[in-house]
């Protein structure tokens, strides 16, 4: 899938491998989902909350195509490219954690 994501997004950019980004920003999403789930209650078991979050979106995510892309742009020497590129999955992927959990909070009022 994640592959899959990569490729459908390779025409958009030839400078941000928006695949990964891609990919990393919703695995985060659904892992906030699952997150905000579990919190306060027991809607998932602890052994489907393991699955999701480990199985289906540790599969889905990847660090080690972001750390490789990251490499990349600092072997090429684009080192602003690079700090872009950290910066902005970071921060993407942070903010689609809390959007994911925010939608639980929303769904459940």
């Amino acid at each position: 899938m994640r592959y899959l994501t990569s490729l459908l997004m390779a025409g958009f950019s030839i400078t941000i491998p928006y695949g990964t980004l891609i990919s990393n920003g919703l695995g985060c999403f659904v892992i906030g989902i699952v997150a905000a789930l579990t919190t306060d209650t027991e809607v998932l078991s602890p052994n489907l909350r393991l699955f999701i979050a480990t199985g289906i979106c540790g599969g889905f995510t990847t660090m080690s195509s972001f750390v490789y892309e990251l490499a990349q742009y600092i072997r090429s020497d684009q080192q602003l490219m690079a700090a872009a590129y950290l910066g902005i999955t970071l921060v993407a992927s942070i903010l689609m954690f809390y959007a994911g959990a925010a939608l639980i909070a929303v769904a459940r009022t």
